[in-house]
């Protein structure tokens, strides 16, 4: 599982190793007869159709973020597009449905099973008699066993990002025939399906040079409904063309282009009709929906603006322009009358403009969905105020997150309900809602957590020269040595600007959060809780006081001031908005806000992956295998040989020995229920630590074709490459109905 839009090796600065306290964990929330995964809260919206109905032949002309430095699924350095070709030409063993969960491809797999378990756990694959790699050879035993050496993590001239699940195999032979392989492993290992996931051929995996080097550029041995034709880096595109062998259903595009198109400018190349299908933001979606929407027969122009109000017409005119038309009808000087004129004249031009965008953007549609991620904030806990469980745990219950969802998902028309697991996402087997280990948000109790912590309403603030508030430190000059330019770029403090702290303003008026609503991305340090820090502690159990919330809390002579760190960048502004709302929230605890923008580029490697931040707000994808996939994330760190803190991707440094031994005990059981309950145990344990809050699950908006079928927002599954294609003339491809908002559950 590795960060959205970062790959699984993020570059992390060394950190001093903490030692961790034991965190104490409330009652953990039962398992119900009912099943609590339930259904997902979206169904994937790509024009299903059958292929009868498709066209044979065309292009797809695909938007992605990057063109990938490497072809190679396992090592460090691959990103979203890597997995993108290397669905569409190579096998995979299994394949993701609709519910997150893994599914037999039958393409490459006619069976698996686990045949023994004592004394070791043992599985056998049968293979599907046609699946053949591209140069003719039959897939079989030895490219399994030549990827297993690979990414054992046995030999270190091999440069892989991660071995999890090959390091326990003891040995892969041919079974029965050459049809049959093997696997036999020397510890119990549940998420044996995870493996062979894309599966290589030998000629990549055999050698450390060939696995290092000769996948990066190009694959010259493929096995799946499409093959790499070119991987143009000049261009900046990946250019996949039909496979010949291939034994499954033919595919129905002739090619598909891979183009790397930044966010912001897929609008302008929709308009100029080189995209058939891109993700795109909110803004743009709505754009999209207005051209697609109903048309004035007369003028041509929208009826409905977004949000169904009604649209400006050609004949709309400006405030100017309206004093502009009284002052002649006034009887104003010749130079009103030429400014009226070049008004009208500006105006037509700008008309003519917006149809024709208009008339090139009727040809898509918005398909939504929600991505197969979530959203979450994490709390650094390696050192400040956040080393303190209480104080975390005072963070988290001051959030709504009914209410943060709502701001980003209700006005895209998607399905409100925040997310209760760090595992899963609803429709997950794993999922159940395990916040209540938390529990649910209340002022009054996270000031009373806070006053236990020694955190005083009201008390004195001592500054000397050069010191900083209370937090991580502040960030330094970034890369170039300056501030961004603008206002939007830098830092300021919010609970800090003679406000009142109570989420009021002076007038005594509710304050309204962020001014828009838009869609959109661990040993605890030095732990107090467990008797840590000096300070003003109030005796355990102390309620808050009266007023709590009427001024900025402090200890020691600092005010209680939490470092937000957020990405700059056009892409981040739901970042920001769900930043606002939050530190809304906080303030009404008493808790300021210093929040700083960083360039994207830097916002994941220099600040969240190297600790130098308090608070930030970052994604992690769902996994069909969390107890693979997900344990790195949550893992106590440990010390390095170095003496730094290896944190894997851990990155908000909180974890404990409870949650670690949980993950284990899911990773060796082959009892599926057993390791569904396991699982959940160790969610309801990381609500409890409070070193991430999930808050909702990403949108998924994609702008497609009319007639593009079987392509869009896919949600969990994974995509049918040979299946998408143009529609038939006269056929339609089947959409969902629109997703109504779901109430969060109790």
């Amino acid at each position: 599982m590795s960060h959205v839009g970062v790959g699984p090796r993020a570059v992390m600065r060394s950190v001093a190793f903490l030692t961790a306290g034991v965190l104490a964990v409330p009652a953990l929330a039962g398992c119900t007869s009912e099943d609590p995964s339930g259904k997902p809260l979206a169904e994937q919206d790509v024009a299903a159709a059958a292929r009868a109905r498709i066209a044979d032949g065309g292009t797809l002309r695909w938007a992605v973020d990057s063109v990938p430095d490497t072809l190679n699924a396992f090592q460090s350095d691959a990103d979203a597009t890597t997995t993108r070709v290397a669905q569409a030409v190579l096998p995979s063993m299994y394949r993701t449905d609709e519910t997150g969960s893994p599914v037999r491809d039958p393409d490459y797999l006619e069976s698996a099973e686990v045949v023994d378990t004592e004394p070791k756990q043992v599985v056998v694959y049968k293979l599907n008699q046609q699946a053949v790699w591209s140069d003719g050879r039959e897939i079989g035993a030895a490219d399994f066993a030549a990827q297993w050496r690979a990414l054992s993590g046995k030999d270190s001239a091999y440069w892989t990002a991660r071995n999890a699940g090959y390091d326990r195999i003891e040995k892969i032979e041919r079974g029965a025939n050459d049809l049959e392989v093997k696997v036999t492993f020397s510890r119990p290992y549940a998420d044996w399906k995870a493996l062979f996931t894309p599966l290589y051929p030998k000629d990549v995996t055999g050698t450390p040079d060939a696995f290092n080097d000769g996948a990066r550029r190009t694959l010259k041995v493929t096995a799946g409904p499409f093959a790499v034709k070119k991987v143009d880096t000049k261009g900046d595109e990946v250019v996949l063309t039909g496979n010949p062998r291939w034994w499954g259903e033919p595919a129905k595009l002739d090619r598909i282009v891979l183009r790397a198109v930044p966010r912001d400018e897929r609008v302008s190349e929709l308009v100029a009709g080189k995209l058939d299908l891109a993700e795109i933001d909110p803004d743009t979606a709505d754009e999209v929906g207005l051209a697609a929407g109903p048309r004035d027969p007369a003028t041509g122009t929208p009826l409905m603006g977004p949000g169904g109000t009604p649209a400006p017409g050609p004949q709309g005119r400006s405030a100017a322009e309206a004093l502009r038309s009284w002052a002649l009808a006034h009887g104003s000087d010749e130079e009103a009358a030429e400014e009226e004129a070049l008004a009208r004249e500006e105006r037509r031009e700008a008309e003519a403009k917006a149809r024709s965008r208009q008339r090139a953007l009727s040809g898509f549609e918005v398909r939504k969905s929600l991505e197969p991620a979530y959203t979450q904030l994490a709390l650094n806990g390696s050192d400040g105020p956040l080393a303190d469980e209480r104080v975390r745990r005072a963070v988290a219950r001051a959030l709504d997150r009914g209410k943060l969802a709502e701001a980003v998902l209700k006005p895209l028309g998607l399905p409100t309900e925040p997310v209760g697991s760090h595992l899963a996402l609803s429709g997950q087997p794993v999922y159940a809602d395990g916040s209540g280990a938390l529990g649910e948000q209340n002022a009054k109790e996270a000031r009373a957590l806070l006053a236990d912590a020694g955190w005083v309403p009201g008390g004195p603030v001592k500054k000397k020269d050069g010191e900083e508030a209370a937090g991580a430190e502040k960030d330094k000059d970034e890369k170039d040595g300056k501030k961004s330019e603008g206002d939007d770029d830098g830092t300021y403090i919010v609970g800090e600007d003679g406000k009142n702290d109570d989420g009021k303003n002076d007038d005594g008026d509710a304050k309204d959060g962020a001014d828009q609503e838009s869609g959109e991305k661990h040993s605890s340090g030095k732990n107090t809780a467990q008797g840590g820090a000096p300070g003003a502690y109030a005796p355990k159990g102390t309620a808050a006081p009266a007023g709590s919330a009427a001024g900025p809390l402090a200890k020691d002579g600092k005010a209680l001031t939490l470092r937000f760190v957020l990405p700059s960048g056009p892409g981040s502004e739901t970042l920001r908005t769900v930043a606002d709302r939050i530190t809304d929230m906080l303030a009404e605890i008493g808790i300021g806000t210093e929040i700083t923008k960083v360039p994207d580029e830097s916002y994941f490697k220099d600040h969240v992956a190297a600790g130098e931040y308090d608070l930030a707000l970052y994604s992690w994808p769902a996994s069909a295998f969390p107890a693979t996939d997900a344990r790195p994330i949550y893992a106590k760190p440990v010390p390095a040989a170095d003496g730094s803190l290896n944190v894997a991707q851990n990155y908000t440094r909180v974890g404990t020995d409870q949650v670690d031994q949980l993950f284990d005990r899911a990773m060796a059981t082959l009892d599926q229920k057993e390791a569904r309950d396991l699982l959940r145990k160790a969610d309801s344990r990381i609500w409890a630590a409070a070193g991430s809050v999930p808050l909702y699950q990403r949108p998924q908006l994609v702008a497609a074709r009319e007639n593009l079928a079987n392509a869009g927002a896919f949600g969990f599954e994974t995509p049918a490459y040979e299946d998408m294609g143009y529609l038939k003339k006269g056929a339609q491809g089947s959409r969902p109905s629109a997703p109504s908002s779901v109430p969060p559950s109790s």
